[in-house]
């Protein structure tokens, strides 16, 4: 009994100072803090909603809970801390909108990005709210609804919309071009839907090879200025099961692939622009060394396929590899391709620089409507497996 009793008097003086210290929380009244470690935000679609979620993030502990409520306008970007889980309550009950003429850089960003630091940032989680980047009214900036530059993060059932930049960024360069001395991997980009952004739907910036190894999984990503996913580098990347449609150029770039998947998208069509050129349902180069896959993807051009005269000074390639170093290798198996009875179109396209070597194991794929079924240039490897 002496031990039980024991037990619940340190119960007790946890969760007492665990409510002491929420109850820290600058202008976060202790009513709005129901349990230790959840912070609760309302916001009331005024000017002061950035400033009162930027001062509750700042206030609160590693491990808190950060629970946005309502909707809000946002005329400052919203730090993200590491350590700390965001949500809203709902895509609809929580909506994040860049007030008129506020011109950000982007609605929510990473510590580390916006402070410059050359480390990554601790993990974040972002979820069930939407960001509204009101693009008509802020012309002056290519907004980003979220910077991510912290490492084992999930962003998950947001909606990202009207961003006059990407939609959402994972970058290795901070705010004003600091590049990291760290790595950057383990994080997971799912369920989304990301809509009208200006350039990229999804977009990995990295020239310093230091973001590796995510997940980007079950997203819908719509009507993008340029492509729908961009991918400065995707090596140990899995890019699966994601629906592209409204594409200008490109509908997956993806470069130095390395241990990569690239499988079960829908890619409903690319290339949809009257501006002249050589677009892409999948690109992708190849680094030595290491081999990856492209599976199982659905690809096709339903609007060049209704109007053909589209886009009649441009080329399409529906999947196309070329390799950069060494012997890149690759599987590419069962996917299905229909396109649109041209003669500006290609369904397979593999080749090599000069000094590197393409290994592709190319069988099981359906082809229909496409005359130039596979080109395969120099220092390109066909094989039909074992």
């Amino acid at each position: 009994m002496k031990q039980v009793l024991l037990a619940l008097a340190v119960l007790t003086a946890v969760c007492s100072s665990c409510a002491d210290r929420a109850r820290q929380v600058p202008g976060v009244p202790t009513s709005q803090v129901p349990q230790a470690g959840t912070i609760y935000i309302t916001c009331n679609n005024t000017l002061s909603d950035a400033a009162k979620i930027n001062a509750a993030i700042a206030g609160s502990p590693p491990g808190a809970e950060i629970v946005i409520r309502g909707h809000g306008l946002l005329n400052q970007t919203i730090k993200l801390l590491g350590h700390r889980a965001y949500r809203g309550e709902s895509r609809t009950g929580t909506v994040l909108k860049q007030a008129d003429g506020a011109n950000l850089a982007a609605l929510l960003a990473s510590d580390t990005f916006l402070e410059n630091k050359d480390y990554t940032g601790a993990p974040v989680s972002v979820r069930h709210l939407t960001l509204d980047g009101n693009r008509a009214n802020n012309t002056e900036a290519e907004t980003a609804g979220i910077v991510l530059r912290s490492w084992l993060s999930v962003i998950e059932d947001v909606v990202i919309r009207n961003m006059g930049g990407d939609g959402l960024r994972i970058t290795s360069v901070s705010a004003n071009g600091t590049g990291l001395k760290t790595s950057q991997v383990n994080g997971r980009i799912s369920g989304n839907f990301i809509t009208h952004s200006g350039r990229h739907g999804v977009f990995v910036e990295d020239p310093q090879n230091a973001v590796t190894d995510w997940t980007l999984t079950d997203n819908w990503i719509a009507s993008s200025g340029i492509d729908g996913i961009h991918l400065d580098n995707a090596a140990g990347w899995m890019v699966a099961r994601n629906h592209v449609y409204g594409v200008p150029q490109n509908a997956i770039y993806a470069h130095r692939l390395f241990a990569t998947t690239i499988s079960d998208n829908y890619l409903e069509g690319f290339g949809e622009t009257t501006q002249a050129g050589t677009w892409y349902g999948i690109y992708a180069t190849i680094q030595g060394d290491a081999a990856s896959t492209i599976a199982n993807n659905r690809i096709f051009n339903f609007k060049l396929r209704k109007n053909p005269e589209n886009g009649s000074a441009s080329t399409y390639r529906y999947i196309a590899l070329l390799a950069n170093y060494k012997t890149g290798m690759v599987s590419v198996t069962g996917n299905a391709i229909r396109g649109a009875g041209t003669d500006r179109e290609t369904a397979l396209h593999y080749t090599a620089k000069q000094s590197a070597r393409l290994a592709v194991t190319s069988m099981g794929n359906a082809i229909e409507d496409i005359e130039a079924k596979r080109f395969v240039g120099d220092n390109v490897t066909l094989s039909s497996g074992y």
